[in-house]
């Protein structure tokens, strides 16, 4: 019986464990994309006056989660783990089934875009973890551990340190794992088609008449006679069908001319600067960005500014740069998921996205001379290698230190 519950004390540990680090590593991967999540609750909540609040709350609900479930699943002070993965999911389980039944946001976003699940599936896989926090903070002292309590504690601190770094490096720097529809490779067209068959949306319409004085609501296959005259009709969404991941892109210059399909179909290279909110942007580099953009120009190249900023803030940018590039619009939730930097770059060649840089990694002039397109790609190996080493190096520090520990323990136990 009892190496039966140790068993069933590690499968829990393991679910716990490995389901909030993919969980806080996914997040961390992309801060803002958490923090715009946020906010969308917040306004759903009717609780606007925290959206500054968002980033802080996302980077702290990443790091304690990644933390915890480095803690739960090593057996890193257990007691202490146990006690805090068991108050997570008492507070997120209803919460979660609250917005199952309300459906505020119709994505939960509890793995970022790595994996989206409905709400509903959110609330079940919240039900499975407490239960197995609860039996894990039952349990919690037939669960031991090899390593003494400041050592527990070192390592947790360390791991809790390492993925602050990392959440901070992702905000900063283009990401290398990137979830979203507009990652580099991505054919824009194709991600914007929708497959025969694909199921639609269900709508229920109700339509509302008015007869000596009378309302009343009919639906549309019992509409009554002409005696009675039209006051309202409400459209309500009882089933969501198919939607493309890519939806709302939709390129407008300020003449009203869409420009979408020219971007898409043109086999040039169209550069397109990133910048949702003008008003927010950081145009610390903006001159290196028109400098860049007249380069770009002068090679035949395409290059326009997309936001979703008001005419005041387009014209007020226009006449404190003086860009020479058009500005066209573009939906603002389109643009925050192309690039998480404000402004941000992005390469189009033939439909297809060949290269996207947050402010602070947009290569120098030198990088767009030459066979751009093998340039792009060449960068984009680059990158991954290097960031796949990172977390290799990462991986390895961490069970040397548990086997250095651990040798350290035996040692002890021999000389004794």
């Amino acid at each position: 019986m009892k190496r039966a519950t140790l068993y069933l004390l590690l499968t829990c540990r393991i679910i716990i464990g490995l389901t909030f680090i993919f969980s806080g590593f996914v997040k961390a991967v992309d801060p803002l994309g958490s923090t715009y999540k946020f906010i969308d609750y917040f306004n759903a909540f009717g609780m606007g006056w925290a959206n500054g609040l968002a980033f802080a709350l996302a980077v702290i609900q990443n790091v304690v989660e990644f933390t915890l479930g480095v803690m739960v699943l090593f057996n890193l002070s257990i007691r202490f783990s146990s006690v805090c993965a068991l108050i997570f999911m008492i507070f997120y389980t209803p919460l979660t089934l609250y917005i199952a039944i309300t459906n505020p946001v119709h994505d939960c976003g509890c793995f970022g875009d790595a994996l989206v699940i409905s709400n509903w599936q959110t609330f079940f896989k919240n039900i499975i973890l407490l239960v197995a926090a609860i039996f894990i903070f039952v349990r919690r002292k037939q669960i031991e551990s090899h390593l003494q309590n400041n050592e527990q504690w070192v390592l947790s601190l360390a791991t809790a340190v390492a993925i602050l770094i990392f959440c901070g490096y992702s905000h900063k720097h283009t990401q290398v794992l990137d979830f979203r529809p507009f990652s580099v490779g991505t054919s824009i067209k194709s991600k914007m088609e929708r497959p025969a068959g694909a199921p639609a949306d269900v709508w229920e319409s109700t339509f509302v008449y008015e007869k000596d004085g009378e309302r009343k609501e009919f639906a549309i296959n019992a509409l009554p006679d002409s005696t009675w005259t039209f006051v309202d009709a409400r459209h309500t969404l009882i089933k969501k069908g198919y939607e493309p991941p890519i939806h709302d892109f939709s390129i407008v210059n300020a003449d009203g001319e869409d420009l979408t399909e020219e971007v898409l179909q043109s086999d040039n290279y169209n550069f397109l600067l990133i910048a949702y909110n003008l008003d927010k942007a950081d145009l610390s580099k903006i001159g290196g960005i028109n400098n860049l953009a007249d380069f770009c120009i002068n090679q035949g190249y395409t290059f326009r500014m997309l936001t979703a900023s008001t005419d005041d803030a387009i014209e007020s940018f226009r006449e404190t740069t003086n860009p020479p590039y058009n500005i066209c619009i573009c939906d603002e939730t389109t643009l925050k998921t192309i690039v998480r930097s404000n402004p941000g770059l992005m390469v189009v060649k033939d439909g297809v996205i060949i290269g996207k840089w947050n402010l602070a990694d947009i290569p120098q002039q030198s990088f767009f001379e030459g066979n751009l397109l093998s340039k792009c790609v060449d960068y984009q190996i680059q990158k991954q290698k290097e960031f796949y080493t990172s977390m290799l190096i990462l991986m390895l520090a961490f069970i040397a230190s548990f086997y250095l520990i651990a040798r350290k323990k035996i040692t002890k136990q021999n000389d004794v």
